[in-house]
């Protein structure tokens, strides 16, 4: 398995509303190829490939007297190089 380097992190509260315009927001810039994450003084642009892998996964995870936690992960992810989209014959 390789190497992984987090290269950003962010974890804060939100209401539900609030969450869920950030996604709307983060959807519409993946729609358009280019997102660009910031936290005070540091930004991470990305560009996004036509083809994506969508990964959806919601996990129960016990946290001693606090009880269950839940979670719904949208992982979305590319390959360098895998740009080519859909093959045509010419």
């Amino acid at each position: 398995m390789g190497k992984e380097t987090r290269l950003f992190k962010s974890e804060e509260k939100k209401s539900r509303a609030d969450a869920a315009e950030f996604l709307r927001r983060l959807a519409d810039k993946v729609a358009d190829g280019r997102v660009v994450l910031s936290q005070g003084s540091e930004d991470l642009p990305l560009q996004i490939p036509a083809n994506v892998i969508l990964e959806v996964q919601v996990e129960d995870e016990k946290k001693g007297r606090k009880g269950v936690q839940h979670s719904l992960e949208v992982e979305i992810k590319w390959f360098d190089g895998e740009e080519g989209g859909e093959l045509e014959l010419k």
